[in-house]
């Protein structure tokens, strides 16, 4: 090693799953033998095989036995069937944040699932199982300053004036929500040394879809859908049109399941982007 540092184990991993991410290791491939890997890293044995438990637990290695070297897994689409978005969408960013690059991009009415489905990777990261080097997040949320289609009085109120007491709800939890994620992210720099960055950016319309983009090769989408519900809030009980965020289904795409997938991750991603640098504006968290 000529005094060098040794690669522990999960170092060892996160290359590998580097290496497969990219596909100069393909679904169906065999590894090279731990003998290969504990040459080509220059470690133990044991280390090998610590780094290829946690490959394994990440189900990223099939045909794992003592006979013979394990193979890639094969690439199945990130959910079979749509799940409730506080189902589906926190498997789906703790995969994508075992990635060195984490790169999230969301669209949507509140930040309220984003920032509750975050806790489970973020979890992750404290337990040592995921070690991101950087995380870049571009969340986009309707302006303060526009009449929402929803949330909204069902007698019509105020048409989302400052005197609108359901709009004025959506804006406290829209800031509250976003102040805790961007809290939660940053956290991250001084207790594990990621490179976080996280900004936000205010539509001029009400969003009638939730949209995650995930390091550019996945998207979930769910229809928001549109219910009469009552609150008690300390302007009486609120009438409103609302939406259940947390419970819409969450429709997923890989770019890995083919054409189809491929094309909506690619263009919803230029969606995203063209929204980002035109039209919309910078929002400042109140």
């Amino acid at each position: 090693m000529n005094g060098s540092r040794r690669l522990s184990p999960q170092e060892i991993a996160d290359i590998l799953r580097e290496r497969i991410r990219v596909g100069d290791l393909k679904a169906g491939q065999r590894l090279p033998t731990q003998a290969e890997l504990a040459d080509e890293f220059s470690v133990e044995r044991g280390t090998v095989r610590q780094a290829l438990r946690v490959l394994q637990e990440d189900g990223l290695l099939s045909n794992v036995s003592k006979g013979s070297p394990p193979r890639i897994a094969e690439v199945t689409p990130a959910s079979e069937e749509p799940q409730p978005t506080m189902v589906g969408l926190a498997s789906r960013l703790t995969a994508a944040f075992s990635a060195p690059e984490v790169r999230i991009d969301a669209a949507c009415l509140t930040a309220e699932s984003l920032m509750l489905a975050l806790g489970e990777p973020i979890r992750h990261i404290h337990e040592g199982r995921i070690r991101p080097r950087t995380i870049d997040a571009r969340i986009l949320l309707p302006s303060r300053d526009i009449t929402l289609a929803f949330p909204v009085q069902v007698d019509g109120g105020d048409g989302g004036g400052d005197d609108d007491p359901v709009h004025q709800r959506w804006l406290d939890m829209r800031n509250a929500q976003g102040h805790v994620l961007r809290h939660n992210l940053r956290a991250l720099r001084s207790s594990h040394g990621i490179d976080v960055h996280i900004s936000f950016r205010a539509l001029p319309f009400t969003p009638p879809v939730k949209l995650y983009l995930l390091n550019g090769t996945e998207a979930l989408m769910a229809y928001y859908m549109v219910t009469r519900r009552e609150e008690p809030s300390d302007h009486g009980t609120l009438d409103m049109y609302d939406v259940l965020g947390t419970e819409s289904l969450l429709f997923s795409f890989d770019s890995a399941a083919g054409p189809r997938d491929a094309a909506f991750v690619e263009e919803s991603q230029k969606w995203f982007d063209a929204l980002w640098e035109t039209i919309t504006t910078d929002l400042t968290l109140s």
